[in-house]
């Protein structure tokens, strides 16, 4: 059996995560959402749970990072194609997202990263498949 991934991410507005998130092409698993959470699939083996700030709070005794100050955790994604890259990353700017850094491009890996409403850093890379099988081999 595949491992699976939830990652647990705070938000400040719900809907406004899942709006962002629908912009992006992902859809929530109504099974695992209600009025305080949102299974947000990423793929077969990877979701992250947009939880209600109050909610989030139910499962840790820490603060929740600001976001605004400092970074909490960057999520990478991968993507099948530089023009993958820049739809997701433009997508993401044009739908409330902001830039969290410089364009990465060393020819054999690409990637472009963006802030969620939230605050939360996604990066999204292409790999040249070909220049990693050639670093392995």
């Amino acid at each position: 059996m595949s491992q699976m991934i939830f990652v647990n991410l705070p938000v400040k507005n719900l809907e406004a995560a899942k709006a962002f998130f629908g912009e992006l092409g992902y859809s929530c698993n109504p099974q695992f959402s209600d009025e305080n959470a949102a299974c947000l699939v990423i793929s077969d083996t990877i979701f992250a749970m947009l939880l209600t700030e109050s909610r989030f709070k139910d499962f840790t005794r820490k603060e929740i990072a600001d976001t605004s100050r400092t970074t909490e955790v960057i999520l990478a994604l991968s993507a099948e194609s530089r023009e993958k890259v820049d739809e997701m990353a433009d997508t993401a700017l044009a739908s409330g997202g902001s830039p969290a850094g410089e364009t990465m491009d060393f020819g054999h890996m690409y990637g472009r990263s963006f802030q969620d409403p939230d605050g939360h850093i996604w990066e999204v890379i292409w790999m040249d498949p070909a220049a990693v099988a050639e670093q392995q081999g």
